[in-house]
């Protein structure tokens, strides 16, 4: 039997994205989150075949744009650097794959133009949250449907979980990155 290949999780929270990699037994997928990793501290193993990253978007997402002012400098540095410790596994690690995503927002100016955008929609999930994709990956095929008109997403009460909730990676999506890239 041939050894697992190893697949990183960076900051991925629910374990969403790798799910489908989770349910393989052909990967074993180790997720670098808090409060058991954290990606700042993270030292990699070696031969790691692919990285699924997902740095928190709370102080990068234009979603939150009416808010940066007030949070100031000190805040946007929190987030970059969460996303320098997740390019910095990246390159430690050279993986055959990697993929950082984020939703539209200040990434742009510091990763440069992304590999691709998409929304949950075009992967079978019936909402709009556009999201950006850097990284080397085979992009996934595309199985569209209607968004509904009122997004679980643009529409979630405040609580507690809203925003683990908002940050979930949408399944089709994930099975769909999943089967271009294994």
């Amino acid at each position: 039997m041939s050894e697992s290949k190893i697949i990183l999780d960076l900051c991925g929270g629910t374990g969403a994205w790798s799910k489908p990699y989770q349910e393989n037994d052909d990967y074993s997928v180790i997720c670098v989150t808090l409060p058991d990793y954290d990606v700042r501290t993270y030292k990699p193993p070696e031969n790691v075949y692919g990285i699924l990253s997902a740095p928190p978007c709370t102080h990068l997402a234009v979603s939150g744009a009416r808010w940066w002012k007030e949070k100031g400098e000190e805040k946007l540095f929190e987030g970059l650097a969460i996303v320098d410790a997740c390019m910095r596994i990246i390159l430690i690690s050279n993986p055959v794959f990697w993929c950082l995503e984020n939703p539209v927002g200040r990434l742009v100016r510091y990763l440069g133009k992304p590999v691709m955008y998409y929304n949950p929609c075009d992967y079978g999930d019936a909402y709009t949250k556009k999201t950006c994709l850097w990284g080397k990956f085979n992009k996934p095929k595309i199985s569209p449907v209607i968004p509904d008109k009122k997004s679980p997403i643009h529409y979630m009460p405040p609580s507690l979980e809203r925003s683990r909730l908002r940050s979930v990676t949408p399944p089709g999506f994930a099975q769909a990155f999943y089967e271009a890239n294994k």
